[in-house]
């Protein structure tokens, strides 16, 4: 039955994704009303609005913004000069922060009771902060020529409940990404992979065959994955929702990861460091050593992957060809294949799927009205029209605007045609939204994420417990934070 709910949640979120899917990286979706359309050409960075209140007073809109890609935070001086000139009135102060310590920053300024008015955080996120009370509904604020602007599914990821607390900046999934020259000679038909997918045990004598030995020393390892830092989530996160886990709670609101597939997870992770496919010392690998791996030809499969790697994968070739010493040192050319994560324990394959956006705050002072529309045009601007165009081509992101896919069409991208497929395939079973979980459930599940989680994963990649040992720790604390009656049973 649990496999019917869930091929029956893809099935309908398939059919929402039509738009996404339907015409590659052009992406023409679902949210393309005329009005609106005529209304965000005339601006080309759109969010200039017919909000409720059209007052004409001074005021300044705070922004926390970390690098959400290569040249984004090179824009901040035009991004705040455009903003201007849209609404003279206004300013936009941005405040960059590095992904290190994005996190740290907000949650100092959230704890003063400060926040700024927009930050930019994962969709997951929400529920955290709005559990403090420190987020602010913009459902009656966002006018319908902004709510009009976007595909609808993305939109759906940055609500709960009734609630809407901002504005969606892309929708990816997480993948895995290969150096096409290694997979080929290690046997693997990455094409058919691509469009049908791979079993964990597939998948495992893949890598297997990637690993490349001189002696007793590992030269290049079949997969790494960074588990260290600001990515320590990332591993599990993205491997359960192939086993079934596709979101923290069943529909029945029963926390999801005290299923027997959690277990089965374990120790598939275990064993492909067991094997000598992954690196022991897995667990200090970060996001720049994980890529600076692939890049220097130390392992065959990167993850986590997103469709940004083709291109920073590109323009580190272009450094080499120029030999102009800016290349990453020690690199060679490489040719970056988007590939699926592989299914667990015989469940279908849900694609992790990533929306992170410009979330919408408030402090522990109630906001003017005034001010309140003041932040929904800054965060719209940021999320829509010309910059989300810059934005997410320079991410290979697929848009989710109408105003950002008709100011990117005078922006031409060159992708792997087949890497676009593969990312509209893993696009059609991505991971349902979930705005239906309690935001105190949420933070909970977040909670116990960061406490017990984490910390546990990182001594089963160690080797200093065994995946029964997590699985049961986790299966203690999940029961004192949910109760018995709060978690699956399988």
């Amino acid at each position: 039955m649990r496999k019917m709910r869930v091929l029956a949640l893809v099935l309908a979120l398939t059919m929402s994704l039509t738009a996404l899917t339907a015409c590659g990286s052009s992406n023409k979706g679902n949210s393309g009303k005329d009005n609106t359309a005529a209304n965000n050409n005339k601006t080309e960075n759109s969010g200039k609005s017919n909000n409720n209140t059209n007052s004409e007073a001074k005021d300044t809109i705070t922004a926390l913004l970390p690098p959400v890609s290569g040249n984004f935070q090179d824009m901040f001086q035009q991004m705040e000069k455009d903003f201007n000139e849209l609404y003279p009135n206004l300013t936009l102060k941005i405040e960059p922060a590095s992904w290190e310590d994005m996190t740290q920053k907000l949650d100092t300024q959230v704890n003063a009771g400060s926040p700024p008015d927009i930050a930019f955080i994962g969709s997951e996120g929400i529920s955290k902060y709005l559990q403090q009370n420190m987020l602010m509904d913009i459902t009656d604020l966002a006018t319908p020529d902004m709510v009009n602007d976007y595909d609808k599914t993305p939109l759906e990821y940055m609500k709960r409940a009734e609630g809407l607390y901002g504005f969606p900046a892309y929708m990816e999934v997480h993948a895995l990404g290969g150096n096409k020259e290694f997979l080929e000679q290690a046997g693997i038909d990455w094409k058919s992979v691509q469009q049908n997918g791979w079993t964990f045990d597939e998948f495992r004598e893949a890598i297997k065959n990637g690993v490349v030995k001189e002696g007793n020393t590992t030269k290049r390892y079949g997969f790494v994955f960074a588990t260290a830092g600001v990515t320590g989530k990332d591993y599990l996160n993205i491997l359960i929702k192939n086993a079934g886990m596709p979101a923290p709670f069943t529909k029945d609101l029963k926390y999801a990861l005290t299923s027997k597939n959690f277990l089965e997870v374990l120790k598939d992770v275990r064993l492909m460091i067991d094997d000598g496919s992954m690196p022991k010392e897995l667990s200090s690998v970060d996001a720049g050593k994980r890529w600076n791996m692939f890049l220097t030809g130390q392992t065959m499969i990167t993850g986590k992957g997103l469709a940004t790697f083709e291109n920073n994968a590109r323009q580190n070739n272009e450094k080499i060809k120029a030999n102009d010493g800016s290349a990453v040192s020690g690199s060679i050319p490489v040719e970056y294949i988007v590939l699926p994560v592989p299914t667990f324990a015989g469940e279908e394959p849900i694609s992790s799927t990533v929306v992170d956006g410009y979330v919408t705050f408030r402090g522990k002072k109630e906001p003017t009205d005034e001010h309140k529309a003041n932040v929904v045009k800054a965060a719209y601007f940021l999320a829509s029209g010309k910059v989300a165009a810059m934005t997410n081509n320079d991410l290979f992101a697929a848009h989710i605007t109408k105003s950002a896919r008709d100011a990117a069409a005078s922006m031409p991208v060159d992708r792997n045609p087949d890497n676009v497929a593969a990312v509209e395939k893993l696009l059609s079973h991505a991971n349902p939204p979930r705005p239906d979980i309690p935001s105190d459930l949420g933070a909970k599940a977040i909670k116990m994420e960061d406490e017990v989680i984490v910390p546990k994963l990182q001594a089963l990649l160690a080797n200093e417990i065994t995946p029964e040992d997590m699985y049961e720790a986790v299966k203690a604390a999940a029961i004192k934070t949910f109760g018995e009656d709060g978690i699956v049973k399988d």
